[in-house]
């Protein structure tokens, strides 16, 4: 089946005429490939419509392997920066840094106590992340 960029599949303002016809030579049926650039069209204005930009920033956060291992840390409970120090073998800088990141992305709570500060899960969110992202690795082996 051959469709032209001028066949009257490809003028659907929604969706570009390029996607409707690549649409339209993959699916063999004209009909069908609009039907399908007009659900996806309306799923991309629905999810351009949503903030992802939250959803963004925990998982950059939770991205990095030492953030990660500050999380886990955190599952048996609160813990002090310098607990955290000791725990990772890093410096009280960059300790910190990784754990405003965290804190940012709302993963973690600070509560102050004089000069110390301590540090918990903000949630149980954080830790059922990584068990799924855990079982979405060892089911995809």
């Amino acid at each position: 089946m051959s469709i032209s960029p001028s066949s009257e599949i490809c003028r659907d303002s929604r969706i570009s005429e390029d996607v409707i016809c690549s649409l339209a030579r993959l699916i063999g049926d004209p009909d069908k490939a609009r039907a399908r650039a007009g659900r996806l069209a309306s799923l991309m204005n629905q999810i351009e419509r949503e903030d992802c930009e939250g959803e963004v920033e925990v998982f950059k956060a939770a991205a990095d392997p030492c953030r990660l291992r500050i999380l886990k840390l955190l599952k048996e409970g609160e813990l002090c920066v310098c607990e955290i120090m000791a725990a990772l073998k890093k410096p009280q800088s960059s300790t910190s840094h990784h754990l405003s990141i965290l804190r940012e992305a709302g993963l973690v709570k600070e509560r102050r106590d004089g000069k110390w500060s301590y540090y918990r899960l903000a949630d149980g969110a954080a830790i059922e992340m990584i068990k799924h992202a855990r079982a979405l690795k060892k089911n995809s082996n």
